[in-house]
């Protein structure tokens, strides 16, 4: 009797697994991750967007609340900070934006592109 019930424990656990897995496959379990186009990062199509989705907002960097006198929702603003080598130091260490999350991994490289290529308003 006990060999006939742990058989159909085992057959049970057996059809449970492969209803259970039955979907699954490398692609829906590891996603690719999204992908950075670094390759061409320009002042209008890229960093501008960054900037005022997560520093020119109100409270921070915009002309009502200048946060410690910068002004970041104009290209001259961000370009005098990139000047005196503040912005990548301060985006890459997480330090701003300040009341958020760290800005993600591709947006930082954005923005390390933009400073190396000359940070030019393009």
């Amino acid at each position: 009797m006990k060999k006939i019930s742990y058989f159909w424990i085992v057959i049970t656990l057996i059809s449970l697994y492969q209803i259970a897995c039955n979907k699954d496959n490398k692609e829906s379990m590891f996603p690719a991750p999204i992908s950075c186009d670094t390759s061409i990062v320009t002042w209008s199509e890229d960093i501008q967007t960054i900037v005022n989705n997560s520093c020119a907002i109100s409270g921070c960097h915009n002309r009502l609340s200048a946060s410690n006198g910068y002004i970041l929702d104009n290209y001259k603003g961000v370009k005098e900070i990139v000047d005196n080598h503040m912005f990548l130091a301060v985006v890459e260490s997480g330090e701003m934006p300040k009341d958020g999350n760290k800005l993600d991994s591709c947006s930082i490289a954005k923005i390390r592109v933009w400073i190396n290529n000359g940070a030019l308003e393009n």
